[in-house]
Order: C-alpha cells, then sequence, then structure tokens
C-alpha cells in the first residue's frame, strides 16, 4: 500500500469497496412475508428471476414492498460506487505540487538526431538552448499571470545546470540588483543572460532525490556512460521524494526536474483512478511544460500538522442545542 497518493480524481471501480465486508448482499436477497388469512410463505424477488415451481402471484402489498426494496438496493449500490470513487480528506494534510520539465537542453536536440547521444558524457550536464530560455520566458509569464509566483513556498530542483536554469528563470526574482546575492550570475552556463536575483521570489533547493537516472555505489553517486539507473528504481527513488515532500512544512511547492523522473514516478501512483485519468497522469512531459497536482498524506506521514483554516467553534461556549431541536 502506497503511503501518499496523487489526487487529480479517483475511480469509480467497485474493487476499490467490499461490499462484502459490509454483510451486503447484491446477488440475491429473499423475504418471507407470512399473509394474515392464508400463513404461507411469498418469496419477495429483488430483480432475480426465483426458479420456483408456478408460485401464485403475491398480493399488492407484497408486490409494493418488492418495487421499494428493488429501488432500495438499485440506490444503495449507486451511492457505495459514488463513495468508492471519491476521496474527502482533511486540507491541512495535503498539499499543491507544481511539476514542471526542464527547458530545451542542448542534449535534447542531439537526441532527436541520435538517441544514444543521451548517454553522452559530454552532455551529462547540458545547458539550455536558446529556444529553451524561450520557454522559460513563457513559463515565466504564465506562472506571474496565473499568481501561481505568490502562491508558490518553496522551489524544489535537481542539481543540473538545465533544471536550476529553468527553475530560477521561472521562478526566481527579476534582473539582478546591487547588494542582493544573485541566483543566477550573468551568463551562467554559456546562457548569454544577465543575472537573475534572489529578491522577492521563493526559497531554492537542490535535491539528489529528484535528479535524472543515475548509478549508487557505496562509495558516491556517480553518472557513467553506459549504466544508468532502472526505471523501477527511479520510480522507487520518486516515492521517497514524495514522502519528502510530505514532511516539508510548506503548503504549495514547485518541481523542477526531467521527464525520465516524473514519467516513472507518476507511473508509482494514480492505479485507483479512473483509466482516462491515470493515462493522463503517465503522459510524458514537454520541455517547460507544468502540470499542478495535488498529494495526500495519508499515512501522517508529515507528523501532527495543524490546520490553519480550522475553527474550532464554541467560541464562546455554551450549551449545545440536540439537533432534533432545531
Amino acid at each position: 500500500m502506497q503511503m501518499a497518493c496523487f489526487i487529480t480524481s479517483t475511480s469509480s471501480s467497485p474493487t476499490l469497496f467490499n461490499y462484502n465486508n459490509y454483510n451486503i448482499k447484491l446477488k440475491l436477497v429473499k423475504s418471507i412475508h407470512l399473509s394474515r388469512k392464508r400463513r404461507q410463505p411469498f418469496p419477495l424477488n429483488l430483480g432475480i428471476v426465483l426458479l420456483s415451481p408456478s408460485p401464485p402471484p403475491p398480493p399488492p402489498a407484497i408486490r409494493r414492498r418488492s418495487f421499494l426494496l428493488r429501488c432500495t438496493s438499485s440506490s444503495l449500490h449507486s451511492e457505495m460506487e459514488s463513495i468508492a470513487s471519491e476521496g474527502v480528506y482533511p486540507l491541512h494534510r495535503s498539499k499543491t505540487i507544481h511539476l514542471v520539465r526542464h527547458a530545451q537542453g542542448i542534449h535534447n536536440v542531439a537526441g532527436e538526431k541520435d538517441h544514444s547521444a543521451y548517454l553522452s558524457e559530454q552532455l551529462f550536464d547540458a545547458q539550455l538552448t536558446p529556444l529553451g530560455w524561450q520557454q522559460v520566458d513563457n513559463l515565466r509569464k504564465h506562472v506571474h499571470a496565473s499568481g501561481l509566483h505568490k502562491r508558490i513556498e518553496l522551489v524544489v530542483v535537481s542539481p543540473l545546470l538545465r533544471t536550476m536554469q529553468t527553475a530560477v528563470g521561472a521562478f526566481g526574482g527579476e534582473g539582478g540588483v546591487d547588494g542582493i546575492n544573485p541566483l543566477m550570475t550573468e551568463n551562467a552556463g554559456k546562457s548569454n543572460r544577465p543575472s537573475i536575483s534572489s529578491l522577492n521570489c521563493p526559497p531554492f533547493i537542490a535535491m539528489e532525490l529528484c535528479r535524472e537516472h543515475l548509478i549508487e555505489n557505496e562509495e558516491d553517486v556517480l553518472w557513467t556512460a553506459d549504466t544508468r539507473e532502472k526505471n523501477e528504481d527511479v520510480a522507487g527513488r520518486g516515492v521517497k521524494f514524495i514522502k519528502w515532500l510530505l514532511t516539508r512544512e510548506e503548503k504549495e511547492i514547485a518541481v523542477v526536474t526531467h521527464s525520465g523522473f516524473l514519467y516513472h514516478t507518476l507511473a508509482a501512483y494514480g492505479h485507483d483512478c479512473h483509466p482516462t485519468l491515470t493515462k493522463e497522469m503517465s503522459k510524458h512531459f514537454n520541455n517547460c511544460e507544468l502540470r499542478s497536482m495535488v498529494i495526500v498524506d495519508r499515512s501522517m506521514i508529515g507528523g501532527t500538522n495543524t490546520s490553519k483554516t480550522d475553527f474550532p467553534g464554541k467560541i464562546p461556549s455554551g450549551a449545545d442545542v440536540p439537533s432534533d431541536a432545531v
């Protein structure tokens, strides 16, 4: 069982709600009515044809009761399917995350011509292309036009050049300001771009957990040209990363990372969603694409966080009024 989940939608699959656990039988239900006059049992048909040797038709009262029970059974089944396909959680147990793939890098251009170029050591820490910087500028415009720049409390970024350039360009401050430490210096990574200030922007954290495919040994985390991390290991690292996000106190976080990491991490979630939503989550990200999602802490990974919006009521306190007296 996953300790955390993405909430983009939910599923209508009946396997999520085990009716048998609630002693509700939907296959066949029989009811016995003893007539006052004949004291004979009459089976009630709840939508299943009872194969009995020509029983006498039930009196009108029985037929009415049978109709009501059929309606109740159908309504109950519908309601339970609705419960199984939806989820309600406390707001303070959830976070909004804005997932971003880096803009176009020089390795993307080379990889489109020859896929083996993605394993090149020379392109290991690729910088953005001029087109990539145009993509960053357009993302920044969207972040400001949508008001995201006012809501995001933290930016988490993979420690590679292309992701850091994308993160700083999209979520950083304005141009360099005298006396303020820049997030990015002028012409960083051969960008031919001015410096970017750290003024009026959220804090940034570089995290190894959200890095592209890597290889680990006992001494350090290394990259090699011919050996890369297995996809299932990337997914496992992604799950750890989501759990780490749940331990943060920030409620709205931007994550700037890589296509492979996003794809395999999201593939670990969403299996309890409608197939359309599962497919939507499993799509590869375009360069500089942003998708907003919600993660829910269903297992108290984040500890005893308190709500900033809940109100306890009874202020001032007084006698409670019974509900039937209202």
